[in-house]
């Protein structure tokens, strides 16, 4: 039989990133690809006793069907966590919990725009993204980010222009803290001013938080939502960093009005979360055993984060320019050479290394000197090995 497929595949393709996870555990290879959580972070006997007492006590309701928002005591904890943690005020009504945040990508794509319609991103931008906003079949426009984030002045600029055309974009998309994949932040200064004109050309604004609690240096920044003027602003936040990413559990905080769409759109896509990971994750905030494990996940990755840091002034410095992120957990790597990174991963592989390649992360087809590399997957000495087997490969792949 000859099967006909839908015109929304036309502009996806698989991801360099899940490809590369593939080979993870072929021996000796050291993989600085995949953007995973160290196992050793992982907080597994809090988790099983966590279990243990979700059986126990909540075995009728978190193995059954649930609300297609998710569990109302779940959706109250993350309120609570978040006035905590990032200091502005939601109630339960405003959030819906997720199969993981990149759900909640797709949820905004469907919702907040057609097949056809433009979106602004930043350049480079995450490539979950990328797939989520590509399986809806939205045109995404890149705006330029320097080591303070994405140029604001640029993206005014930037929408001029598309309206100019009569292609309004239908959203800001943005990681403004410790972004993947450069683990750059936007200055507290830039995020006023985007606000400012996300109000001013009434175009929602959208803030990707993964990894803002992950910080090992410098002063927190208030996140957009939180900040004067923010309220609007959809929020899409995740346990995965912080608890585990196998419980597949994010959320988005969003005004009235849009949640009821995000509600709709759920509601066609899986009905409701798993009940089972929202009560262990209730348990988890509720005990407070989430933010000692921040802590301890900080203690671990600044290590991590160092290390990678220090190897590539060791054996990269001359060939390469990096990003020091203050937090997160990716370095974006870009070579001073004219090297195709895609190109070289078939060599990297080859010489045991694997990074994800900068084209994955493009709206306009650039980014083809840089790569990023993770940090918080592999021990401090894979790290330096892993360093050393990139310069090899590219003395390499320059015939030297």
């Amino acid at each position: 039989m000859k099967f006909t497929f839908s015109n929304n595949l036309m502009g996806m393709k698989p991801s360099e990133i899940r490809e590369l996870n593939k080979m993870a555990s072929t021996p000796g290879l050291i993989s600085l690809g995949g953007g995973m959580p160290s196992p050793e972070t992982f907080p597994k006997k809090d988790l099983e006793e966590i279990m243990d007492y979700v059986m126990d006590n909540y075995a009728d309701l978190a193995l059954q069907y649930g609300n297609t928002l998710g569990n109302e005591d779940s959706r109250k904890i993350i309120a609570e966590m978040l006035f905590k943690t990032e200091g502005f005020q939601t109630t339960s009504k405003n959030i819906i919990v997720n199969s993981g945040s990149q759900q909640g990508l797709y949820e905004l794509a469907v919702v907040l725009a057609n097949p056809g319609d433009t979106i602004i991103t930043e350049e480079p931008t995450y490539v979950g993204a990328v797939s989520a906003f590509s399986a809806n079949m939205l045109r995404m426009e890149g705006v330029d980010i320097d080591r303070h984030g994405m140029i604001v002045e640029k993206l005014e600029e930037k929408i001029k222009y598309l309206m100019s055309e009569g292609r309004k974009p239908r959203f800001i998309y943005v990681i403004p803290t410790f972004q993947n994949p450069t683990g750059y932040s936007m200055d507290e200064n830039r995020r006023k001013n985007l606000i400012e004109i996300s109000e001013k050309y009434e175009i929602p604004l959208v803030e990707d938080n993964p990894y803002g609690q992950l910080r090992y240096y410098g002063n927190p920044i208030k996140s957009i939502r939180a900040m004067k003027g923010g309220e609007n602003t959809i929020y899409l936040g995740t346990f995965s960093k912080v608890m585990t990413p196998g419980l597949r559990l994010g959320y988005t905080v969003a005004p009235d009005e849009v949640m009821e769409k995000f509600n709709l759109i759920k509601q066609a896509l899986d009905l409701a979360t798993n009940s089972f990971s929202q009560y262990v994750a209730l348990e988890y905030v509720r005990r407070g055993i989430i933010y000692r494990q921040i802590e301890e996940n900080k203690r671990i990755y600044r290590v991590k984060r160092d290390r990678m840091i220090q190897a590539l002034h060791d054996h990269m410095n001359g060939m390469a320019e990096w990003s020091e992120p203050e937090g997160g957990m990716f370095v974006w790597a870009t070579m001073k050479e004219d090297i195709d990174t895609r190109a070289m991963i078939p060599q990297a592989i080859k010489n045991g290394v694997a990074y994800v390649s900068g084209q994955a992360f493009t709206t306009r087809n650039g980014q083809k000197k840089s790569m990023r590399l993770n940090f918080t997957f592999g021990t401090p000495d894979q790290l330096e090995e892993g360093i050393k087997r990139i310069k090899k490969t590219v003395n390499e792949h320059l015939g030297r």
